[in-house]
């Protein structure tokens, strides 16, 4: 069978992964010699075996296959296998047939193989326990950044920040690496010390190498700052990268993704749509494109991505959660098993979380949201899993819960504009709390003039609090400035609660001409046509007193502002 095993091998090298499978069952099945040499190719037979099940994707199997070669090989002894071509390679494939080098069987790239297969049946302290038993000095690139992924799920961050780094000493260039330990909290400086560590392959001296570093510098300084959520620090490092590598989709995909983050809806559409120019077939990032269409909302672009999406890869995760947003309108349960579907995918994927959260939200059951955005912010916080924490606790009547965790995320993003919103909304709810989110929604727009959701919130509480006046000159402050139909909207509200019926129609027409989508606008229009003719539009509704108590307050909330 030695010309079958040879065969295979070309079969693996070639990706022939079904062909490779069917005959491995020819080869693990053949009845050879009970000798030494005889049990040796058995290993080997099904090393080659898993690999071909691996490549299909059939993991159990698989690592079935491995977990047998790994039992014969230790009834072998050492003598017998120093003389069996490995089918396991660093890569993670069979050496070529053609290769004439004869190597011993690596139990430890077995051992590996055997984690891979844990790892993509969600196995992960199985695959961990496997890699643990490789010793650290044989660990290839490969491993190690495994064995950090793995240690992060377990949330041994210190153990993952050593395999991470030693990562980066044997290459400087392992993003997935860098984008963890800068989430970790690793500095730019100790970021450069590992850069210099890494081997010099070309053989020239370190001043030849000052270009690149520059470069990867900032990328890593860039890196630093998202994970800090100092956001705009990222997106002007990133800016100036662009200039030095235009058509960068990478850069340009972390660019558009930070701008949805901040808040420039439309800055970040922008630039995903430039991305797809560029490279028509990317997914990354495509499910945070596909939310902000529905947000916008553009139905028609939405479902252009979408069929695109499906397209290039319907088992990615993106596509599931893209699917998700576009069937949200029509049939949010639909929706809800789509999101379900990109976590079975990817159970790390954080926007499956987000978006599985804020449906449970509109089918008003906040207390299963509690628990998907929770499973966001231990992958990674960020503003959405804390707004969407905020909002499911004061959907559940749990104000102190709420204001905790708005207080975290202005803790956490002291300088983010929209954290300190947060906190004002929590505020808000009750009438003892409204002058507290007053402070906190004018301390966002001093912050960042142009938040145009502090500028509708405080117009909210002008208006609660029978300001209209006030909420009128704030709200056309704002318009001069930035044509926007939320701002319309509100404007018209405003316009309809003083009984000023034909300025309310006008601002409900203007939005209606930005965003012909909006559906706020078109249910504000229909009440204002009810109210010209007469017609009381507002049913009548319970007086809910949500009275947030102070909690505490005073000291805490003085010290965020």
């Amino acid at each position: 069978m030695e010309a079958a095993r040879e065969s295979m091998a070309a079969l693996l090298d070639a990706g022939l992964f079904a062909s490779a499978q069917t005959l491995g069952c020819f080869l693990v099945s053949s009845a050879g010699s009970s000798n030494d040499a005889g049990m040796s190719m058995k290993v080997e037979s099904l090393v080659l075996h898993g690999d071909a099940l691996y490549g299909e994707k059939e993991f159990r199997r698989a690592l079935n296959a491995y977990k047998q070669a790994m039992q014969y090989s230790r009834s072998i002894p050492r003598q017998a296998t120093s003389n069996i071509r490995s089918s396991v390679s660093t890569t993670g494939r069979s050496p070529s047939p053609n290769s004439s080098n004869l190597l011993s069987f690596n139990e430890n790239e077995v051992k590996f193989k055997i984690a891979l297969c844990h790892s993509a049946l969600c196995e992960h302290r199985e695959a961990l326990q496997e890699m643990e038993g490789i010793p650290s000095k044989v660990r290839t690139l490969k491993m190690n950044l495994m064995l950090g992924k793995l240690y992060r799920i377990s949330r041994n961050s210190r153990s993952a920040a050593v395999c991470y780094k030693e990562c980066l000493r044997q290459c400087p260039y392992v993003f997935e690496a860098i984008t963890a330990l800068a989430e970790m909290g690793l500095s730019a400086k100790e970021f450069s010390i590992l850069f210099l560590q890494a081997p010099n392959r070309g053989g020239k001296l370190p001043s030849d190498s000052v270009d690149p570093q520059r470069w990867w510098n900032r990328y890593v300084e860039a890196q630093c700052c998202i994970a800090s959520h100092d956001y705009k620090g990222g997106l002007d490092i990133y800016l100036e990268l662009m200039q030095r590598f235009p058509n960068n989709v990478h850069i340009l995909l972390e660019i558009a993704k930070v701008e949805a983050i901040i808040g420039r809806n439309d800055e970040a559409i922008m630039d995903f749509e430039k991305a797809r120019l560029i490279d028509p077939n990317i997914m990354t990032y495509m499910d945070e494109y596909a939310i902000l269409l529905k947000t916008k909302p553009d139905y028609t672009k939405l479902n252009k991505l979408v069929h695109d999406m499906l397209h290039i890869d319907p088992a990615r995760p993106e596509t599931c959660v893209a699917l998700a947003a576009m069937w949200e309108r029509k049939d949010e349960r639909k929706a809800l098993t789509f999101a379900e579907k990109s976590l079975r995918v990817d159970d790390r994927h954080i926007t499956g979380y987000i978006m599985k959260g804020n449906l449970h939200l509109s089918l008003n059951r906040p207390d299963l949201a509690v628990t998907d955005f929770r499973g966001a912010q231990e992958l990674r916080a960020d503003l959405r899993s804390y707004q969407g924490l905020v909002r499911a606790y004061l959907a559940l009547a749990k104000c102190k819960e709420a204001l905790f965790t708005a207080r975290e995320a202005m803790k956490v993003m002291h300088q983010s504009a929209k954290a300190l919103k947060l906190v004002g909304d929590v505020h808000a709810i009750s009438s003892s709390g409204r002058e507290k989110a007053r402070k906190f929604y004018e301390s966002a727009i001093r912050l960042e003039p142009g938040f145009i959701g502090a500028a509708l919130a405080l117009a909210d509480l002008h208006v609660a609090e029978g300001r209209n006046r006030e909420a009128l000159m704030l709200l056309e402050r704002y318009l001069r400035q930035w044509a926007n139909d939320s701002l319309h909207i509100k404007l018209a509200q405003v316009f309809a609660a003083t009984n000023m019926l034909s300025d309310a129609l006008s601002h409900y027409q203007s939005a209606l001409r930005i965003n012909p989508q909006n559906e706020a606008a078109k249910k504000g229009l229909e009440r204002l046509e009810k109210q010209m003719k007469g017609v009381d539009p507002d049913a009548p509704e319970e007086d809910e007193d949500n009275e947030a108590d102070d909690i505490d307050a005073d000291q805490d909330d003085a010290e965020l502002l």
